[in-house]
């Protein structure tokens, strides 16, 4: 039953694919969905491409191995949301609209003079290609993970490539349609498992009293601690750390590209309802999976499989086969857009918006093919690797977008030191020893790229 269950969800997107590559005309098409977007399918589609198997599984994980101080990832994820629908959705929906760019890297391109505006759309797509493939990586590893588990005669390594086979299938039929439909029904299958998993699993433990109990039985007094840091300042370091994953959601091509493809701007309003309402979900959801599993299951050797092994002991098969679908939705929702914003970057933003859609598809199918062997042969948790690339892409893209929509025109030179600081800064400092919440490497770049373009500002921006 698990095995149907699974096989009907890869055809249902393979069908997504197929009847999407119908509506594509142009470029508009294929990038933006004609920017014909309405707000329940660009609010599901951002949040789901936003919440990778990071949040489902990397999220659990991390409430298992931390306890108690994993309740600080839930504001600190969810202000990353508002942050992106209050500052940044209302504004580049207008101006993107306005100014007719189709990707991220074009907008912050903008009207720099013709060199500089080819050195920033150069770097900005190799700044996507390189984190891209460390996340779609971590996306497949996950993928493995996730079928194997529902079907253990398949082994990891092959589940993991018929993952990637699905993802690059449909992305390259169907582009930007594809992606945005199928996001907006893994959102609801990722909603489904937030809602129904952790509260069996909380049943199972006897409620949150028994929870709180058996957090204390187990005999680790850092579970218990809101912050397990050493004194007050290394307390505020690690919050702030954590923070800073919410300070990189402007930067993400693959999420802010669905505020461009909104049709109208008075949509924005409803569309960030939803997916605040999502997100807030979602995340509660996770943490208290994981406290429920660190009880139910102490001795598991994988935190981050907590969610898959909860589901095999505590549902029905059937119910375990949605749920599997559910990672798998995170999975693909995330790794499908990257294929598809990896490939506008060198199709439309290294040529100048020079559309070739033959191109666009062959950076797909490349990225995808060089993801799933770093997978294979360099595997890593899914929780440090794609905090990595959100990292880099946050810094380097964010700052300068966020100064761009409220500060005002920024001048060329300054565009450029900002991504290369913020990016070349986050890369530097991940070599070093970590701060506690990895602050440094989230918060410094950050601010001094926002710095470095506020200090460029020309004109103030329009409303």
């Amino acid at each position: 039953m698990v095995i149907a269950t699974l096989l009907v969800y890869l055809v249902v997107l393979l069908a997504i694919g197929t009847w999407a590559r119908r509506r594509i005309e142009d470029t508009s098409d294929f990038h933006l969905a004609g920017r014909r977007l309405g707000p329940g399918v660009a609010a599901l589609s951002a949040s789901a491409s936003s919440s990778s198997a990071w949040t489902l599984l990397g999220m659990s994980g991390a409430a298992w191995a931390w306890g108690i101080q994993a309740v600080w990832l839930i504001p600190a994820v969810v202000s990353g949301f508002a942050i992106n629908w209050f500052l940044v959705a209302p504004r580049l929906q207008k101006r993107s609209h306005g100014d007719g760019s189709l990707t991220l890297v074009e907008f912050l391109a903008g009207d720099s003079s013709r060199s500089v505006g080819r050195s920033i759309r150069i770097l900005g797509a190799l700044i996507i290609l390189f984190c891209f493939t460390f996340y779609v990586a971590a996306q497949f590893q996950a993928a493995g993970s996730a079928i194997s588990s529902a079907v253990p005669v398949v082994g990891s390594e092959q589940a993991m490539i018929i993952g990637a086979i699905v993802v690059i299938a449909y992305v390259f039929l169907g582009g930007f349609w594809a992606s945005s439909v199928s996001d907006a029904l893994q959102g609801l299958m990722m909603l489904m498992v937030a809602l129904i998993l952790p509260l069996v699993a909380l049943v199972a433990v006897g409620g949150p009293a028994v929870l709180w109990a058996g957090l204390q039985e187990l005999g680790e007094p850092s579970l218990l601690r809101l912050v397990d840091q050493p004194g007050l300042l290394m307390a505020m370091v690690f919050v702030a750390g954590l923070f800073g994953i919410g300070l990189g959601y402007p930067g993400q091509p693959h999420v802010v590209n669905r505020f461009m493809a909104l049709e109208r701007p008075d949509q924005v309003r409803r569309a960030r309802i939803y997916a605040l309402t999502w997100a807030t979900i979602i995340y509660v959801g996770m943490v208290v999976l994981g406290w429920s599993g660190r009880v139910l299951l102490p001795e598991l050797a994988d935190a981050e499989s907590v969610l898959f092994q909860l589901s095999l002991d505590l549902l029905p098969a059937v119910i375990g086969g949605l749920i599997t679908g559910g990672v798998l939705a995170a999975i693909m929702s995330t790794s499908d857009s990257q294929l598809l914003v990896a490939g506008s970057a060198v199709s439309h933003d290294l040529r100048q918006g020079r559309f070739s859609l033959a191109l666009d598809r062959a950076v797909i199918v490349v990225l995808g093919l060089a993801a799933v062997v770093l997978a294979l042969f360099f595997p890593a948790t899914i929780f440090d690797r794609v905090l990595f690339a959100w990292q880099v892409m946050g810094n380097g893209f964010g700052p300068l977008l966020l100064v761009m929509l409220w500060g005002g025109t920024v001048a060329p030179g300054y565009r450029l030191a900002a991504i290369v600081t913020g990016a070349g800064l986050t890369i530097l400092i991940s070599f070093f020893p970590d701060a506690p919440g990895n602050a440094v490497e989230r918060l410094v770049p950050f601010f001094l790229a926002g710095l470095i373009a506020w200090a460029g500002r020309l004109r103030p921006a329009g409303a």
